[in-house]
């Protein structure tokens, strides 16, 4: 019995020795980064595509293409906007793959389905295209972080100046899954806590391309403001139709609740001029932006970061910062160290991860400009909105890691 329980000590401690041996260095001799997001659907122009590639590429090329003496791969995929897709690519990249975290996630079926298989799997995620706030909230995880904003900073800034400015009555035009209706539902909450009002919406399939009996249903609901809970090619077509059916000059007013360059360069500026929207970051911040918006151009065809496109390349440095530090790339580990200092860089200054997985960083309010020597300084920023303010009111999120 004696022996036998020595020797039960001596294997628990073996054992705890070759698991700790596991945790330190790099696994399989590589660090694998998985960017999975929409390459040919309607978010593949400014939030995801070969845009969010280029900006993971140059991170790590700027990192210096190794991490604790091992290489660093990429390897991209096209989810198609299926959560389903998503989720067996997740598997499939995690199980066979060996990759150590997936990030863009476009989409928030997609993040969401996507979040909870590699939190299963004991894999980090950090979503950057995806809006939906359940990411930090009832739907957090260990492994998941949201790099870049969410569905209630935006309407902190949007909606608060469009409603202060007299836009006190809202019609939505909502992309109808997981997306659209948070960024309704969160919307629909600054404008009431303002004193404004909803007085209708209408659901609209994503990829739709004719708007007009949505935009006629908010046209004859009388409200100030017609609000656009949807993004890319869908807020690009349904400012574009809103303009060809005089609705502006009508009198009512668009509020883009998630609005990127991309759009209004692609819509034009005097089809935009005047909109309102929020974002995580724009290049003409200051000098340290602006040079990194020379240098990303000359990865992506000349095409100017999104906001996005700038939390990629940022969460990219984080990432394989945190790796150093913690000495490994072990999922606990570096998740540790995320959530141990400020990511401090051109993209978010002094912004930091919280326990649920919330980048919290200072969020723009831009208003569309015509006439810039620039053809991609589309805007100018009306306000800063400090971090502390643009998540206020997700202190906890309802994440159950949070206590």
């Amino acid at each position: 019995m004696k022996s036998f329980f020595y020797g039960s000590v001596s294997a628990a401690a073996l054992l705890m020795a070759a698991n700790s041996a596991m945790a330190e260095g790099i696994s399989d001799d590589v660090v694998r980064i998985g960017v999975l997001g929409d390459m040919s659907g309607v978010y593949s122009t400014g939030f995801s595509g070969d845009g969010a590639v280029a900006a993971v590429k140059m991170a790590v090329e700027d990192f210096g293409g190794t991490v604790l003496g091992k290489k660093i791969e990429v390897i991209s995929a096209d989810h198609q906007n299926k959560a389903d897709i998503a989720s067996a690519t997740a598997r499939q990249w995690i199980d066979e793959n060996h990759v150590d975290m997936i990030t863009d996630l476009t989409n928030s079926a997609v993040a969401l389905a996507v979040q909870q298989v590699a939190s299963e799997k004991g894999v980090i995620t950090m979503a950057t295209g995806a809006a939906s706030a359940d990411l930090t909230g009832k739907a957090c995880t260990k492994y998941g972080i949201h790099y870049g904003y969410d569905t209630h900073a935006l309407p902190v800034g949007t909606a608060t100046a469009v409603v202060k400015n007299g836009g006190d009555s809202w019609y939505f035009i909502t992309a109808d899954y997981a997306f659209g209706h948070a960024l309704q539902d969160n919307t629909s909450a600054v404008v009431k806590q303002l004193g404004g009002s909803v007085v209708g919406s209408s659901d609209v399939p994503l990829a739709t391309t004719d708007f007009s009996s949505y935009l006629l249903q908010a046209q004859s609901s009388g409200a100030k403001v017609i609000g656009l809970a949807n993004a890319g090619q869908d807020t690009v077509n349904a400012i574009q139709q809103a303009h060809e059916f005089g609705i502006v000059d009508g009198g009512q007013q668009l509020a883009g609740m998630l609005v990127l360059i991309s759009d209004v360069k692609s819509l034009g500026t005097n089809v935009a001029k005047g909109l309102n929207f929020t974002t995580g970051w724009y290049w003409d911040l200051d000098d340290e932006s602006r040079a990194w918006k020379e240098k990303y151009m000359k990865y992506s065809n000349d095409a100017a970061p999104t906001f996005v496109h700038a939390a990629d390349y940022s969460l990219t440095m984080a990432y394989l910062k945190a790796i150093q530090a913690a000495g490994t790339d072990n999922a606990d580990a570096v998740r540790e160290e995320l959530g141990k200092g400020k990511i401090d860089d051109f993209f978010a200054k002094g912004g930091m991860i919280r326990k649920d997985g919330l980048l919290v960083h200072d969020m723009y309010l831009l208003q569309v400009q015509e006439g810039a020597s620039d053809p991609w300084n589309v805007a100018k920023v009306v306000r800063t909105i400090p971090g502390d303010e643009a998540y206020a009111s997700l202190a906890d999120g309802g994440c159950p890691l949070v206590k």
